[in-house]
């Protein structure tokens, strides 16, 4: 495609209203500010109002129109109530799962409520979020549904058992989705970084050396020695993906779990 068309897929995306989830901080604020800087109008969905309101500034410094929801996506009434403010900005167009989290226990040591607690804000809460937004894109049959997943989709790392069976799941219903929507004008992927600069890594590096030893400085160059480019990713890099995919330039791209991890996973 020629710069002149792949600015032109781009420019189509103004005015396309987008709900980004976990965009408070990390991969979401990243894809939130890149869609608005592509002129979409966003709905942000968070957890704590503070960071949310923050990035809701950023999103309007580029005169783009956003709407902060306090929302826990594990809550399928929450998420019931995210629907009903999110039609104040009109029809979400462009949905992306990003609210996560990833904490670090070996297998043996994790409790049942942490694997229960992170299959309920990585899995459900990405479920809820289609259930209720996909059908208005089959209405109007266009739509996009970009889904944070994970290198742990596809592999494996320890320490990661309930991280890793999540987004196992998310990629397995991504690529139902994209089966069941391909027909109607709506793409499903599912982007699956490798490591990133984020605050959620950061976390888990310092959880990561309080439970096997030495610093978390130590458990970040671990993190990022597992991707041939010897780096962390950042969360722009994702989030330049997100905006591909929410593009007309994606709209033969469905069913994938693209890799954005320097080269870590090769398959």
């Amino acid at each position: 495609m020629s710069d002149r068309l792949f600015r032109s897929s781009l420019d189509s995306l103004v005015d396309k209203i987008a709900l980004v989830t976990g965009a408070g901080s990390g991969i979401g604020r990243s894809v939130a500010l890149a869609l608005a800087r592509e002129g979409c109008r966003l709905v942000l969905a968070g957890r704590r109002p503070g960071p949310l309101e923050r990035v809701a500034d950023e999103v309007r410094a580029h005169d783009r129109d956003a709407l902060p929801v306090v929302c826990d996506v594990g809550s399928p009434t929450d998420v019931d109530g995210l629907r009903t403010s999110a039609r104040q900005a009109g029809v979400v167009q462009i949905l992306v799962n990003s609210a996560g989290i990833a904490p670090a226990a070996s297998f043996l040591e994790m409790e049942d409520a942490l694997l229960e607690e992170v299959l309920r804000v990585n899995f459900k809460g990405t479920y809820y979020c289609c259930k209720r937004f996909l059908e208005p894109m089959i209405a109007a049959g266009w739509g996009r549904i970009i889904n944070i997943a994970s290198t742990t989709a596809k592999a494996a790392y320890p320490h990661t058992a309930a991280y890793t069976a999540s987004k196992h799941a998310v990629l397995g219903l991504t690529r139902v989705m994209a089966l069941e929507t391909a027909r109607k004008g709506v793409t499903v992927n599912a982007i699956c970084p490798g490591y990133t600069d984020t605050e959620l890594t950061r976390d888990n590096a310092r959880r990561m050396a309080s439970r096997i030893g030495g610093s978390a400085a130590a458990a970040l160059d671990r993190f990022a020695g597992t991707s041939p480019q010897g780096r962390l990713i950042a969360a722009d890099e994702v989030a330049d993906l997100a905006v591909l995919l929410a593009s007309p330039a994606g709209a033969a791209v469905t069913g994938q779990g693209i890799h954005v991890d320097g080269g870590a996973f090769m398959g």
